[in-house]
């Protein structure tokens, strides 16, 4: 049964994550905090959505693909009160992993995803609590044998291209995860 909300939602533009990195010395006792993102006009240049990973209930699990987190694009930030109780969500569009058993380079050993769709058309959206965000993921488009056009933005790689890496070279905390 959907939940019925006749309360007012208010949006946001970024959230604050915070993980703990046993492997990074600096802060307190190995916790780190990153920023998403999710605005139309980030600083006049155009729209800024960031991708996280999500734990779906089998994060951490390093037998698992990308060790059981799913990828996701943040569209919108909100929140809305629930029995007295502040709900701060998050509407997403989801990314699997290419091919029928998911690609992974053996070069370089990054994932390749792609945005997921319902019905080859329609964008496979959902509404996940903040918390199940664990940080911020790195993509890299596929580029293949095509130029990339001079006029292309950052802002607009992620909507222009189908195929991306998972940079598990973004950083340490992303190289031990992934």
């Amino acid at each position: 049964m959907p939940l019925s909300i006749n309360k007012t939602l208010r949006i946001h533009s970024s959230v604050s994550c915070t993980f703990f990195a046993p492997s990074d010395p600096c802060g307190v006792h190995g916790l780190r905090r990153e920023h998403i993102r999710s605005t139309w006009n980030w600083r006049g240049a155009g729209p800024r959505q960031d991708v996280v990973l999500v734990n779906t209930g089998d994060g951490g699990n390093k037998a698992l693909p990308m060790s059981g987190y799913a990828l996701a694009r943040v569209l919108l930030l909100f929140s809305f009160k629930h029995d007295g109780e502040t709900v701060p969500v998050a509407l997403v569009w989801w990314y699997s992993l290419a091919g029928e058993d998911g690609c992974r380079d053996e070069l370089t050993g990054m994932w390749l995803v792609e945005r997921e769709y319902r019905d080859d058309t329609v964008p496979h959206l959902a509404v996940v609590h903040v918390d199940t965000i664990l940080r911020a993921a790195h993509l890299l488009p596929f580029f293949g044998s095509n130029r990339v056009p001079r006029d292309l933005s950052h802002n607009e790689s992620l909507d222009s291209y189908h195929l991306f890496y998972v940079n598990r070279f973004a950083d340490h905390h992303s190289f031990e995860l992934l």
